[in-house]
């Protein structure tokens, strides 16, 4: 979704300050539940480690967005495939001994209160409480790990602040096709909102319509763009949240359940951010999300020298490319490309792609490892295709897991624009009419999809 253009018409919804640093505040980041949305890429990692533009990760986004906000005590909420997850984080997040700050992984666990996995978005915040009171802090910041975004929460939270509000939740304006995916909100005049409504569709959504001029946008863009969604990103007093999380402990999400129950007897306030944002928890929203990257003029920008994206340093060698046509892609680091063609696709760490390969319009994520000379000579001998792309292969509208192996002179194309499906022998699938081949996959030579 594209950012405002215009002026912001009411300041209280919109900060144009940041807000003096405050000690007592904490980032929940929630790692959603299964990723069934996205998989076959969840199949043996968590949502928040599907790796992202090449050589990140999904988690990447709220953390650096944190860090660059001067929010530096993070937990990151998750239950499903978690080890490289932990991995990603406990090698890559390090801050200075002299300092106070973290990221750290909280697992659902059973203790004496619950023995249940988080249930819903709040159920996993009431679960972790124990040990977010221990920090005695005054502000919860509650974040999603699936969204692709840039913000400076400091404006975020100083919306909050100003208003002296119990929750404050971040909005954007959203045009009628995907307003019955998001929970939908109308504010008054002071930007308290006064309704909410969770995936409202019929009639109850068309009663959702707000004259979205009265928050900067011209006319032509308020009749594009008539909804209010909330991106599910909360600010919360902490003793608040105590409060509506023990009113109703029935009351598993906050979409569903927690923010409509307490718009009447608190101050939730709105906060109208005007940036790109995406919520790529669908294999259609994350392909588009990362092909958008190697536009011109990217939507997300991944060289904001003001506000970076931070990942792990792996300390890889620059890319060789040797006789290749290139247009309109991202190349990460390590790569080994010979005599391909390469069109509006994103390559990622380590990829191999062999002479008279076609890529076009796909995400090659790339490997976790070299192989050695021993193991392709022990590849060949097992006549097994080496990890990387094979000679002669044409690859379009994919995504490539990591330490795939794509046989020579393999077509993975989907001429017949196959909606859905799962390969026989769970070698690849097709979702949204994207083909993907899940992490280790293994095509053989010559294969047609």
């Amino acid at each position: 979704m594209s950012g405002l253009k215009t002026a912001v018409a009411f300041p209280y919804i919109l900060a144009s300050t940041a807000m003096p640093p405050r000690p007592n505040l904490l980032a929940v980041i929630l790692g959603g539940g299964a990723g069934k949305r996205l998989f076959p890429l969840t199949a043996q990692r968590s949502k928040p480690a599907v790796p992202l533009g090449g050589k990140y990760r999904l988690v990447d986004v709220p953390i650096s967005n944190c860090i660059n906000s001067d929010v530096i005590r993070m937990f990151v909420l998750t239950q499903y495939n978690s080890a490289s997850l932990n991995r990603h984080i406990a090698t890559t997040f390090r801050f200075s001994p002299f300092a106070d700050g973290f990221v750290e992984v909280l697992a659902a666990e059973q203790t004496p209160e619950s023995g249940e996995w988080f249930q819903g978005t709040a159920d996993a915040v009431r679960q972790v409480l124990p040990h977010i009171r221990d920090w005695r802090i005054e502000t919860l910041l509650i974040l999603s790990g699936d969204h692709l975004y840039r913000m400076d929460y400091r404006k975020f939270l100083k919306r909050h602040y100003d208003a002296n509000a119990d929750i404050t939740i971040s909005v954007i304006p959203i045009p009628p096709d995907s307003a019955s995916e998001f929970g939908l909100l109308k504010t008054d005049a002071a930007g308290r909102i006064i309704e909410f409504r969770e995936k409202p569709t019929g009639e109850t959504l068309e009663r959702m319509r707000v004259d979205t001029t009265s928050f900067g946008l011209s006319p032509d863009e308020a009749s594009a763009r008539p909804f209010l969604a909330s991106m599910g990103i909360y600010v919360f007093k902490y003793e608040r949240l105590e409060e509506v999380l023990a009113e109703d402990t029935a009351r598993l999400d906050f979409g569903k359940e927690v923010i409509p129950a307490s718009i009447h007897n608190y101050n939730v306030q709105a906060y109208l951010f005007d940036g790109y944002w995406e919520d790529i928890g669908t294999i259609g929203a994350f392909y588009k999300a990362n092909l958008d990257m190697t536009s011109a003029i990217p939507p997300f920008n991944l060289f904001d020298a003001e506000a970076p994206m931070f990942t792990r340093a792996r300390y890889l060698p620059p890319s060789k490319i040797d006789n290749c046509e290139i247009r309109d892609s991202i190349v990460s680091d390590g790569c080994i490309i010979n005599g391909a063609k390469i069109n509006r696709s994103v390559i990622g760490l380590r990829a191999r792609i062999g002479e008279g390969a076609h890529i076009d319009s796909s995400y090659i994520m790339g490997a976790d490892y070299y192989q050695t000379l021993e193991d392709m000579l022990g590849d060949r001998e097992a006549n097994r295709p080496r990890v990387g792309i094979g000679e002669g292969s044409i690859i379009r509208r994919a995504i490539v897991d990591k330490n795939s192996r794509i046989g020579a002179n393999v077509h993975l194309l989907n001429e017949a624009a196959v909606e859905q499906a799962d390969g026989a022998d769970g070698s690849y699938f097709i979702r949204d009419r994207i083909i993907i081949v899940p992490k280790n996959g293994l095509i053989p030579d010559g294969t047609v999809v």
